[in-house]
C-alpha cells in the first residue's frame, strides 16, 4: 500500500473513488501523522456498542409509596385530619412524664394525676406500681374525691385501709392507673361531669419540588442514537433526550424521597422562606413506634448443661423471636392491625430469615429436606417472604432505598419500616363524602386551573418551541405535594 505523505516529498498517488463500500488499493485515505490529520489507526471508524451497559441495574428507588399508599388531590395549602383518642381512661407515669402519676400521701391515699384528667368520683380503678423495687404490685381502689385543682385524687382501697403498705406501695412511688368501671351507692344523685370523645388533630403542608434539563441548539443538531433500557423495562433508541429521560427519572425519585425524608422547619432554624413538610420518617419518630437495637438474628450459645459459654458441647439456638415478640406486645397496645408489611435493608432481612430458619430443630446441623419445601435436585431456599406470629401476619420485602449506596444504603441508622395494611376513614373535600384511604397517602396540589401532581413544560427556541431567543431547549419539572401519615402509632421504625 502507498501512503500520502507530502512532508517526505513522496509523489501523490491518484485516489479512485468506488461506488461501493469496498476496500481497494486506490480508494483509501491514510492518516499517519498529526500533521496529516491524525494517526493511522483512525482510518477506520471505531467499533461502538450502541446499547448502554446497565452496570448498576435498576437505578430508581421510587415505587414504595405507590405500593403501600394512594394519591389524591389537594385544593388548599394545608391538609388537616383528626384521629380518634383512646376509648378508655388510663394514665402512666412512664408516658405522661416523671412524677405525673405519683403517690404523694400513702397514709392519706392521695395520688397526683395529669392536669385535665378524666377520672371522676366513684370510679373504680386499678393501681399498678412502676417502681423497680415494687414493680407491678397492683391494688383495686375506688375514687372518693377529686381535687378542685384537678391534679390530685383521693382513693379508698378495697382490700386494705390505705396505701401505706411498703410491700405494695409507698410514698413517692410512680404508678399507673386505669379505670375499669364505677360503683355508686344506693339512692345516689347529683352526678357531675361528662366525658367527651377525645381526638387529636394533625396537619401537614405541601412543598414545591422543581428540576430542569437543558440542552443547547448545537448539540441537538448532532444526532447520535443510543439504545437504552428504561427503568420500567421498556427499551428503544434515544437521541439527546437520553439525558432528559434520566432527569425525569431522577425527579420522580426526588418526589418519593422527599416524602420519606422531609422535615418541618423548626422555630430555631435559620430557614425563613419555606416551612417544610413532615415526611414519613419524621412522622413515625414523633408519633409512631421506634424499635432500636434491632437484632433478629439467631444466636448460637452453649447449653447451660454443658457448662455454659466457653465450654465444649452442643449449641442451643436462641432465636431473635424474643426481640420480635416485644414488638408484638407494643402493637397489641396500639391498633392491633392484623396484616403488616416490613420494608427492610439487606442485613435486617437476612436476620429475619435466620430467625425463622432457627425454628427448625436442625439449625445447628443444617436444614433438613422438606422443612423449607426443598428437594435434593433443587437449590436450597432459605428465604422467607412472610410469616405469622401470634395473631399477626407479616410480609417482608427488601427496600431498595435502604440498600442503594447513593441513598440510605450509604447510611446505617435506619434498618427498616413496618407499615400497617389497614385503611382509615377520612372526609374528602373534593368528593364531599367520607372515603377509606390507606394510612399512608400522598396529597398533591390540584384544581381545575392547574394540576401540580407532576408538571413538565418546554421553553427555549429549539425543537419548534419558540418561547424565547435563547438557543437552547429547557425541560422544566414541578410538583407540589405532601404526605399524610395517619395512625402513625401503628408504624414501627427499625433503627440501629
Amino acid at each position: 500500500m502507498a501512503f500520502i505523505n507530502p512532508a517526505q516529498g513522496a509523489e501523490l498517488q491518484h485516489l479512485t473513488p468506488r461506488p461501493t463500500q469496498s476496500l481497494w488499493g486506490d480508494n483509501y485515505l491514510s492518516f499517519d501523522s498529526a500533521s496529516g490529520g491524525g494517526t493511522f489507526a483512525q482510518q477506520f471508524l471505531p467499533e461502538i456498542y450502541e446499547k448502554e451497559v446497565e452496570r448498576y441495574g435498576k437505578r430508581t428507588v421510587s415505587g414504595f409509596l405507590k405500593m403501600v399508599g394512594a394519591e389524591m388531590p389537594l385544593a388548599s395549602d394545608q391538609v388537616i385530619w383528626s384521629e380518634q383518642g383512646r376509648l378508655h381512661i388510663a394514665y402512666d407515669s412512664l408516658e405522661s412524664g416523671a412524677n405525673s402519676v405519683q403517690i404523694i400521701g400513702a397514709a392519706a391515699n392521695t395520688i397526683t394525676v395529669p392536669s385535665g384528667h378524666l377520672i371522676q368520683v366513684f370510679d373504680t380503678i386499678i393501681l399498678v406500681n412502676n417502681e423497680s423495687a415494687r414493680l407491678n404490685n397492683t391494688l383495686k381502689c375506688r375514687v372518693s374525691a377529686v381535687d378542685a385543682n384537678g391534679v390530685a385524687i383521693t382513693v379508698q382501697p378495697y382490700t386494705q385501709a390505705n396505701l401505706s403498705n411498703d410491700t405494695l406501695f409507698a410514698n413517692l412511688d410512680d404508678v399507673k392507673i386505669f379505670v375499669y368501671g364505677n360503683e355508686y351507692p344506693k339512692g345516689s344523685s347529683g352526678i357531675v361531669g361528662s366525658i367527651d370523645a377525645g381526638f387529636t388533630q394533625f396537619s401537614n403542608r405541601p412543598i414545591i419540588l422543581r428540576d430542569r434539563y437543558q440542552v443547547n441548539g448545537s448539540d441537538t443538531a448532532q444526532i447520535g442514537w443510543v439504545e437504552v433500557t428504561s427503568e420500567n423495562g421498556a427499551s428503544g433508541y434515544l437521541w439527546y433526550l437520553k439525558s432528559e429521560h434520566e432527569a425525569r427519572l431522577r425527579f420522580e425519585d426526588y418526589l418519593e424521597m422527599s416524602m420519606i425524608e422531609a422535615e418541618q422547619v423548626a422555630a430555631t432554624s435559620a430557614i425563613s422562606d419555606v416551612q417544610g413538610t413532615e415526611g414519613l420518617f419524621a412522622a413515625v419518630e414523633s408519633r409512631g413506634l421506634v424499635f432500636t437495637g434491632t437484632d433478629f438474628d439467631v444466636q448460637l450459645n452453649y447449653a447451660a448443661a454443658d457448662g455454659g459459654a466457653g465450654s465444649a458441647g452442643s449449641y442451643v439456638a436462641q432465636s431473635g423471636l424474643s426481640e420480635f415478640d416485644s414488638i408484638l406486645q407494643e402493637l397489641d397496645k396500639q391498633g392491633a392491625i392484623e396484616e403488616n408489611m416490613m420494608f427492610l435493608d439487606r442485613n435486617t432481612s437476612l436476620e429475619i430469615d435466620n430467625m425463622l430458619a432457627s425454628v427448625n430443630s436442625h439449625v445447628a446441623g443444617g436444614a433438613s429436606y422438606g422443612v423449607f419445601n426443598n428437594a435434593e435436585d433443587m437449590a436450597l431456599n432459605l428465604g422467607f417472604s412472610g410469616f405469622r406470629r401470634g395473631s399477626y401476619d407479616f410480609y417482608k420485602s427488601d427496600w431498595k432505598y435502604l440498600n442503594d449506596s447513593t441513598t440510605r444504603g450509604n447510611l446505617t441508622d435506619i434498618q427498616g419500616l413496618l407499615v400497617p395494611a389497614g385503611t382509615s376513614t377520612v372526609y374528602d373535600q373534593s368528593m364531599g363524602k367520607n372515603i377509606s384511604r390507606p394510612f399512608l397517602h400522598v396529597r398533591y396540589r390540584s384544581s381545575e386551573a392547574d394540576d401540580r401532581k407532576m408538571k413538565s413544560w418546554i421553553t427555549g427556541s429549539v425543537g419548534g418551541n419558540y418561547t424565547s431567543d435563547a438557543d437552547e431547549m429547557v425541560v422544566n419539572f414541578l410538583s407540589e405535594r405532601c404526605l399524610c401519615v395517619q395512625a402513625a402509632n401503628n408504624f414501627v421504625l427499625f433503627k440501629a
